[in-house]
């Protein structure tokens, strides 16, 4: 499943450890945990609030690697829990 979303949409940030890949209208995000091998479908309501979280922790530390900040949205902003093992997907 995975492979089929990410031939949707574009990857739009990529780090060691992480990658941020969306859809043309910004509607759906996949965001990937490269060590972890687990990736979070966001789509709805999620993938707004999501979108929101990303632009404001780029405006607040505009210093920020792409992996911080997209670290900082994993653990801090709760979306590890939504996560899915790569292998694990159908």
């Amino acid at each position: 499943m995975t492979e089929n979303i990410q031939t949707q949409l574009k990857l739009i940030a990529e780090g060691e450890e992480f990658e941020l890949s969306v859809n043309d209208s910004s509607t759906e995000y996949l965001l990937r945990n490269k060590e972890e091998t687990s990736t979070v479908h966001l789509e709805g309501d999620d993938a707004e609030a999501f979108s929101q979280e990303y632009k404001t922790i780029k405006t607040q530390f505009p210093d920020y690697s792409i992996d911080k900040m997209l670290a900082q949205l994993w653990d801090q902003g709760g979306y590890s829990w939504m996560a899915v093992g790569d292998e694990d997907e159908v």
